[in-house]
């Protein structure tokens, strides 16, 4: 065995040995003589031993040169430039491989481009060979070579379609279904050329997670095609990240497709109770109040909007506000909500607050899960802001029935009325079915009809001809009607 063939078996290597042999031989060359096979042949096996990576993983910017085994992902669509001082076009074409440690994209230009767009296939391995570099979605590889490699194992499948749990940033040609969970509405912006931009968004969930879908230009006005509860599918989208958060784009060559086909998503939402200012978090419940819509002047002199919902599960419950355009979903009572992306906040007298704002999605569900907590029987009873309390249903005696505690009613168990949280006195109905009466002490926390007061621990909606200023504290009595207290006396505390 000669020398070249010695430091060949040393040599942990995909590359032949007739190119090592080549490679030995042009290096002698170089040299002039300076250097006898076996000084060339350590020389070319101490640059393989540096260009050579256990995985696509290892390569990393600055790196002179790499060369690695992978599997072909996909093919991305063959482009063309304008190069300075040429008259002929460039080409290029970035085609994204894997191998088990992970994935990356890989770059070719010109008639190395037009070779991989006719001749590579999804699945096919490859050895290459390049220069590592930061590009738009992260590392890639601007090939110098690049060679089947039919022989070789990479143990990792190419996927036809993908879960929302599989995307990475940097994929391209993602097909994905998922159920529509939010629309919003199309966006204009100026381009730097001058030109008009269009974009939309909505978000889709699958048994694995959620992501938020951007629609580009003519792609656009798909997201107002859809409402929620329907099942999409999206088709050639690429993978961006936004604020740390990956999201799917679709561009002219991508689509977004209705399908009929039932796609479970399961929201992994956290519990009221546990919740804490400055979190951003995913909470879910049934509705027990609603606010009306309520509209503002912004600092730049656009007009704003803002409804209040509050949403209840089995540890407590919070109020949500709803900005901008959300504040015109359809939300009723007794509806399962989920909102994700939501911003907790220190919200009126120290009471927790959810703001879904541009980033949260709002979704209103078909079926709540089945331990969700039950706010039909309460939702049933209220007709606006305030009209229901954590305490559930109150037996009321001497019928033996159940009935479900009203606005008045305060605590569950609490036959006589009588609120922990609020001086509340409470009249039973006589004989001749007179009205239950009502005395609430609170904080004004919305002006206008009706009039809403808190306590710091509940509210109450108030009819009354007074006109109450906002953070007033006063005290009302009067008949309670469908949740709503009919203010005979109206009292202002000193």
């Amino acid at each position: 065995m000669g020398a070249i063939e010695d430091v060949y078996e040393d040599l942990d290597t995909d590359v032949d040995f007739e190119e090592f042999e080549a490679a030995v031989e042009d290096k002698v060359e170089q040299m002039g003589g300076l250097a006898d096979e076996e000084t060339a042949a350590m020389l070319i096996a101490h640059e393989l031993r540096d260009e050579e990576v256990e995985g696509v993983a290892d390569v990393a910017p600055g790196m002179d040169d790499v060369k690695f085994l992978a599997k072909v992902m996909s093919v991305g669509d063959i482009r063309t430039f304008d190069r300075d001082g040429e008259d002929e076009d460039g080409k290029v074409v970035n085609v994204d491989v894997a191998d088990e440690s992970g994935r990356i994209r890989i770059t070719m230009w010109d008639d190395m481009a037009e070779d991989a767009v006719e001749s590579l296939e999804t699945g096919q391995t490859l050895r290459v060979a390049g220069r590592p570099k930061d590009g738009y979605n992260g590392i890639e590889v601007d090939v110098d070579k690049v060679e089947p490699a039919p022989d070789a194992e990479v143990d990792v499948q190419a996927q036809d379609a993908y879960r929302v749990e599989d995307l990475a940033l940097g994929l391209s040609d993602v097909n994905l279904k998922g159920r529509v969970l939010s629309t919003d509405s199309v966006r204009t912006f100026d381009r730097d050329d001058g030109s008009e931009g269009r974009v939309a968004n909505l978000t889709l969930g699958d048994p694995t997670g959620r992501i938020r879908v951007t629609l580009w230009d003519e792609k656009a006005d798909v997201a107002t095609e859809f409402e929620a509860g329907e099942s999409a599918e999206v088709v050639d989208g690429y993978v961006r990240e936004r604020d740390g958060t990956l999201e799917l784009h679709v561009g002219n060559r991508g689509a977004v497709d209705e399908i009929d086909e039932e796609i479970e998503y399961v929201p992994d939402t956290r519990e009221v109770e546990s919740l804490e200012i400055g979190e951003t978090v995913d909470i879910a419940g049934g509705v027990i109040e609603t606010d009306p819509k309520r509209t503002f002047d912004r600092d730049d002199g656009s007009e704003g909007q803002v409804r209040n919902v509050r949403v209840k599960d089995d540890t407590g419950d919070i109020r949500v506000a709803l900005w901008g355009d959300k504040a015109d979903l359809d939300i009723d009572l007794a509806d399962y909500v989920v909102f994700t992306d939501v911003e907790i906040q220190d919200g009126w007298q120290d009471d927790l607050e959810a703001s879904a704002g541009w980033q949260s999605t709002v979704s209103v569900m078909d079926d709540a899960p089945e331990d969700a907590a039950d706010t039909d029987t309460e939702a049933a009873q209220s007709t606006g802001l305030g009209a229901f309390e954590a305490g559930g249903s109150a037996e009321t005696s001497g019928s033996g029935s159940d009935s479900t505690a009203s606005a008045a009613g305060g605590a569950a168990g609490d036959v006589g009325g009588n609120s922990a949280a609020a001086a509340v006195e409470e009249a039973p109905a006589g004989a001749d079915g007179e009205a239950e009466t009502e005395t609430f002490t609170g904080t004004v926390v919305q002006a206008g009809s009706p009039v809403v007061l808190d306590d710091g621990s509940e509210t109450r909606s108030v009819e009354t001809d007074e006109s109450l200023r906002l953070g007033e504290k006063v005290t009302v009595s009067g008949p309670v009607a469908d949740g709503t207290i009919t203010a005979e006396d109206v009292e202002r505390s000193n």
